[in-house]
């Protein structure tokens, strides 16, 4: 029977899963940054995805830096960041540095979980040879794995872990049914058992990579309206009577998923001799149209005032609307093209950490 469950890494993925899961089991919430588990301990969280009264109403949850204290969770559940190199490739130095930490404290009979998003194959081909070696028992016989990718929506305040269908995957029969087991003991919606833990990488990297190249296709033609002095939006709107029409908005797309998960896809391509096209395309318009915006602002501006003696607010810094999260934003390309062209830029948001867009980017973000 599962007792006690480790959930290592406690950011917008992992905190929720752990609050979910403490509703039936003891759980240890490990995180590397120590200041998080300060503030986790005072019932803060700076991402501001829970208040404080919401976290003072939790129980069974230990959270600590203490990566030995992980030894004795039947399942260990890895949320760790994925994101991108410069270069664009995978980033899995994360991923990794967390399997090492809980392999030294893998025993037999454990289940090690991978939730954070990969290509098809880091779980089986990269991970579960780092946990053989350094804890050296052998995978389906003396531990077992599995992939149950994250689907969370930051700033969603209706689309929570508990009512979203959970995909689970495991590396034999045995553990997917336990995987599955423990899903649906803390959600109340239905889970979906993919044939291998490939696929279920493989769903998770295709929802974002599909959205991407949605969103990008509307971004395109965007800026074809545009040309045509056309309102895209009242465009959508009249497309949007047929009953099949996919109604996405143009705008920026950024973030740890849609802006990164692409590039994990064609990353692999890549690897089989395939040169992705779409799904680069569709990463290219994306990634520029923070610059198509900045060109439309500037050409109104240009119509009332010198571009040198204009002050320019732009209001809001995260990569969406009512999130603190401001990995891989757009706003951030929006604000540095436009550095060039105006007098003064400010950032005005109330929600994203003021001091710490100062310590990461060393921009100023106004927020009263």
């Amino acid at each position: 029977m599962i007792k006690k469950i480790g959930v290592i890494g406690l950011g917008y993925v992992g905190l929720p899963l752990a609050i979910a899961s403490s509703k039936k089991y003891l759980v240890v919430g490990y995180d590397t940054n120590l200041s998080r588990i300060k503030l986790l301990k005072k019932k803060i969280d700076f991402n501001n995805e829970f208040s404080k009264k919401d976290l003072s109403k939790i129980k069974n949850i230990n959270f600590t830096n203490k990566v030995n204290e992980l030894e004795n969770c039947k399942i260990k559940i890895i949320t760790v960041p994925t994101p991108i190199k410069k270069n664009k490739k995978p980033d899995l130095s994360l991923i990794k540095e967390a399997t090492r930490n809980i392999a030294k404290y893998t025993k037999k009979g454990d289940i090690i979980v991978y939730e954070s998003t990969v290509y098809p194959g880091v779980t089986d081909d990269i991970c579960i040879p780092i946990i053989e070696k350094i804890s050296k028992l052998k995978i389906n016989k003396e531990f077992y794995c599995g992939y149950s990718p994250e689907r969370i929506n930051p700033g969603d305040k209706n689309h929570k872990i508990t009512n979203i269908v959970k995909i689970t995957s495991g590396s034999n029969k045995y553990s997917l049914n336990i995987i599955d087991k423990f899903y649906k003991s803390i959600i109340n919606v239905k889970t979906f058992k993919a044939n291998s833990i490939k696929e279920a990488e493989a769903a998770k990297v295709i929802e974002n990579a599909q959205r991407d190249i949605n969103i990008a296709f509307i971004n395109e033609v965007t800026q074809i309206f545009s040309k045509l002095n056309l309102n895209t939006y009242n465009i959508l709107k009249a497309a949007s009577t047929k009953w099949n029409f996919l109604n996405f908005k143009p705008g920026l797309v950024g973030g740890h998923c849609i802006g990164v998960d692409p590039y994990y896809l064609s990353y692999l391509a890549k690897t089989i001799k395939i040169t992705p096209q779409i799904i680069l395309s569709g990463r290219n318009i994306n990634d520029n149209m923070s610059i198509f915006i900045a060109n439309k602002i500037i050409n109104e501006i240009k119509k009332y005032k010198n571009l040198k003696k204009s002050r320019v607010l732009i209001m809001g810094f995260s990569f969406k609307e009512d999130c603190s999260d401001f990995r891989n934003t757009k706003v951030l390309d929006l604000l540095l093209y436009m550095k060039k062209k105006v007098k003064l830029v400010d950032i005005f948001d109330p929600v994203v950490d003021a001091k710490k867009v100062k310590k990461e980017l060393n921009i100023n973000v106004l927020n009263k």
